[in-house]
């Protein structure tokens, strides 16, 4: 921990799918004054996010799954993201591999990392490896859709990078997957255009 925060104490509020905890810390301030914050952390694991990207055809494939917490927060909760899965005590790069083929049915290569970041850490203690990839129609390997014991229902859904762009703010709602839609963007200079 830094010099300027001391843990004072962490409970443990609930262990169900993952772990709510309370902790409260003593901050020193940026004027030398001195206050204890209390916070609740969400912690589950850290996880990899993919977004593959066919080339020859401008293609992206993406996932279109039920979230609960965007649902209560007034939205449709069905939302379409970018694959995504925790390590579980894989790499990153195993992560990602094994989720493309658990949800979207496609063997993926050429991986390429983007970042290791935190979504929310003002909240959950979660970093996600985001990677691009490639896949091609011969990659295809099922129908995909996650897996059932996990209470995934994934519908797979492939369109053009530049449709998916455009749907930002609208459609795609998710951060990691804005974040590796503008990095597709700009690694494949056209957007896919050209699939438009």
């Amino acid at each position: 921990m830094s010099s300027n925060a001391t843990i004072r104490s962490t409970e443990i509020l609930a262990d169900n799918w993952a772990k709510l905890k309370r902790v409260t810390f003593d901050l020193v301030r940026r004027d030398g004054r001195k206050s204890t914050v209390v916070r609740e952390v969400y912690e589950y694991g850290d996880g990899a996010a993919v977004l593959p990207y066919d080339a020859s055809r401008g293609t992206i494939l993406l996932a279109r799954q039920f979230r609960v917490a965007a649902e209560l927060h007034g939205g449709n909760g069905f939302l379409l993201e970018a694959c995504a899965g925790l390590l579980d005590g894989d790499t990153p790069e195993a992560c990602a591999l094994r989720e493309a083929e658990e949800e979207l049915g496609c063997r993926i290569r050429d991986l390429k990392r983007l970042a290791t970041a935190y979504a929310a850490p003002g909240a959950i203690a979660e970093r996600l490896s985001l990677f691009t990839a490639r896949y091609s129609r011969a990659d295809r390997i099922s129908t995909g859709g996650g897996l059932e014991g996990e209470g995934e229902d994934i519908e797979v859904v492939e369109m053009p990078l530049a449709r998916a762009f455009a749907a930002i703010g609208k459609d795609i709602i998710d951060m990691k997957t804005i974040l590796l839609l503008y990095a597709l963007m700009a690694e494949t200079g056209d957007g896919g255009q050209a699939s438009r």
